[in-house]
């Protein structure tokens, strides 16, 4: 299997801020493109019962209201409930001794952010097996599939959780299709960097990861120089963003890196990790996508996803 090009990488530097500060224009997230593919839609709503406390960040509200408009709109039907991940999915990225800690924890903390309390252990490996099933579908039907899934997983590793984080989703998932002999590309939109996803895939030349994320916030890591390890080095592109960067900078990332990358390294899968913190109303980070640059965003991944692999 042929390396990706090592210059392509470390040619990413710091994408300076854009001056773009669109409206929020809430409707038009929700446009109905005619000529789209039909969209699967993943969720369960014991996804809800995950709460950390009472006014912790990462609240079932967040959620709630995605659902909420999605049925308002007439949007939220032919739902699939996603299955319960097994141990064994668990285990094709992380380290057996961090699952047996994370099921027997009961009641603790993971950093002082990750609060476990009882049950949080079965709807985190709820949340996995929804974009493990979310995939498949997609593998098996070239449909686009959404998964709608929480708690969170980019900053789980391979023997860590942390941010949120309990169990790496879209990891287990893209796991599962490298063990089957798929190319995945996992696109990562969070503000965040997601050192989770990365330090699972850092050696695994079948796994492209590219994060673009606001440098210096939590977890402080993702610099542009950082492209990998041994085998995988090359396949690790992370696109660093300064405070106040929003639509344009965006725009010239998906130009002049992701889709160059991407078509160079011809995945079979495409995976997003559609972390909505990059939004100029969130308040913990500094990034300023608008609405509009996300519904962007998400169209042209969409099409990416279309043009090489199938809507796969």
């Amino acid at each position: 299997m042929e390396p990706m090009r090592k210059d392509l990488c470390p040619s990413v530097s710091f994408i300076e801020p854009s001056r773009f500060r669109g409206p929020f224009w809430a409707g038009r997230c929700l446009e109905i493109d005619s000529a789209l593919p039909i969209v699967v839609i993943v969720y369960d709503p014991r996804f809800l019962d995950h709460v950390p406390s009472p006014l912790h960040v990462e609240r079932p509200d967040r959620l709630r209201s995605i659902v909420e408009r999605l049925e308002r709109e007439g949007l939220f039907h032919g739902v699939e409930a996603p299955p319960t991940a097994t141990i064994a999915d668990l285990r094709l990225v992380h380290r057996d001794s961090y699952v047996e800690w994370v099921r027997n924890l009961g009641e603790g903390f993971l950093d002082p952010e990750t609060a476990v309390h009882r049950g949080t252990f079965d709807i985190a490996r709820l949340a996995a097996g929804g974009v493990l099933l979310a995939t498949r579908s997609a593998v098996r039907d070239g449909h686009p599939t959404i998964a709608l899934v929480r708690p969170p997983g980019h900053h789980a590793g391979p023997d860590y959780g942390g941010g949120f984080c309990y169990l790496n989703n879209v990891a287990i998932a893209a796991a599962e299709q490298v063990a089957a002999g798929r190319r995945v590309a996992i696109l990562d939109y969070d503000a965040h960097h997601g050192n989770g996803t990365r330090d699972i895939f850092a050696e695994n030349p079948a796994v492209l990861y590219v994060s673009t994320h606001e440098y210096g916030i939590y977890p402080g890591t993702g610099p542009a120089e950082d492209t990998g390890t041994g085998e995988g080095r090359g396949f690790t592109v992370n696109i660093p963003f300064t405070a106040g960067c929003g639509d344009s900078s965006y725009v010239a990332a998906l130009d002049s890196v992701i889709e160059p990358i991407l078509g160079q390294f011809r995945p079979d899968v495409v995976l997003v990790s559609l972390g909505i913190d990059a939004h100029y109303r969130d308040p913990l980070t500094s990034l300023t996508l608008s609405s509009p640059g996300y519904v962007d965003l998400v169209k042209r991944s969409a099409a990416l996803a279309a043009r090489l692999c199938a809507n796969r």
